[in-house]
């Protein structure tokens, strides 16, 4: 990897050989190529000033816990299925005392065996709905909004007819164990007076999975490469109905994911969780430079858009 110091002396001195018209574009296309962080860096310095309180280590960890809460979805872009994922991670993982327990015929089992069996069920989960949805773009050419919208509303459906199992008559989902609230919402950090909780640190591993997947894989270049010209990737060898697919179904993958954090998160689960969330990680793809058309955008944009 080349020296950071050594790529800033290398780009000072080609600047030195432009001349007065290329310097004037060296700076247009610098400033436009980095309008998004200089738009936070000016945000940031005027709300500090107007707020005194916003850069206070109170106010940071809980931008840091907001933020990494909306992450995961907004690496996917989900709605529905994170409602659906989190009423069924806290319908498995409600404490087994409970009076109006959702599955009261599941026999008592060990926190963390429940905690890893409700994962594999939401991601389970996910992933046949993601791969619905990328087996229906892919096989039939239509358009993934089209198709998106229409699981979302079947997803919808499932929701309200899950509330009503076992006389719940949809009625919030609430009593989570202490072991799955504390898996979740636990301390991790502790800063004074103020902590970050534990799904902090999963969102982070979460956008290591992500960005690891899209920049040093196979996977993530005929992603990009299918994003930006299908049929021009068919050409090259890239099996474009696989990769459509599989990027759906990760994306379904993250959208249980989130649900599984956002269940313990919020604690009482409703018929509307997840209900407009697409809306939230479409804005923030869209800020951070996701391009609708496909085969642009990145991992820092999208934090920073969710930031």
């Amino acid at each position: 990897m080349a020296n950071p110091v050594t790529k800033i002396r290398n780009t000072a001195a080609d600047y030195r050989k432009l001349d007065g018209r290329d310097k004037r574009r060296f700076w247009t296309d610098g400033i436009l190529n980095n309008a998004l962080y200089i738009l936070m860096a000016i945000f940031i310095i005027y709300t500090a000033i107007v707020n005194h309180n916003f850069l206070k280590i109170g106010s940071i960890t809980n931008i840091i816990s907001l933020a990494a809460a909306s992450l995961p979805f907004a690496l996917g872009v989900a709605g529905c299925i994170v409602g659906l994922s989190a009423a069924l991670s806290a319908a498995l993982l409600q404490k087994t005392d409970l009076a109006r327990r959702m599955f009261s015929w599941m026999p008592n089992i060990p926190t963390w065996a429940g905690i890893c069996i409700a994962i594999l069920a939401v991601i389970a989960i996910g992933a046949i709905i993601g791969f619905v949805n990328g087996f229906f773009v892919a096989k039939f050419k239509l358009h993934p909004f089209i198709v998106t919208l229409a699981t979302q509303l079947i997803t919808y459906g499932l929701i309200l007819v899950f509330f009503m199992l076992n006389d719940n008559n949809g009625q919030p989902l609430s009593g989570l164990s202490d072991g799955y609230s504390s898996f979740i919402k636990g301390k991790m950090i502790s800063i004074g007076a103020v902590s970050l909780p534990w799904y902090v640190l999963y969102a982070i591993i979460l956008l290591a999975i992500t960005w690891f997947l899209w920049n040093k894989t196979t996977f993530g270049k005929n992603m990009f490469a299918v994003g930006s010209n299908a049929e021009a990737a068919n050409v090259s060898g890239v099996n474009v109905f696989r990769t459509t697919v599989l990027v759906h179904t990760f994306a379904g993958v993250m959208y249980g994911l989130t649900g599984f954090i956002e269940g313990a998160r919020i604690s009482s689960i409703t018929q509307s969780t997840g209900l407009n969330y697409e809306c939230d990680a479409i804005a923030a793809c869209v800020i951070g430079g996701v391009s609708f058309v496909g085969g642009t955008g990145k991992i820092s944009g999208i934090v920073l858009g969710v930031l």
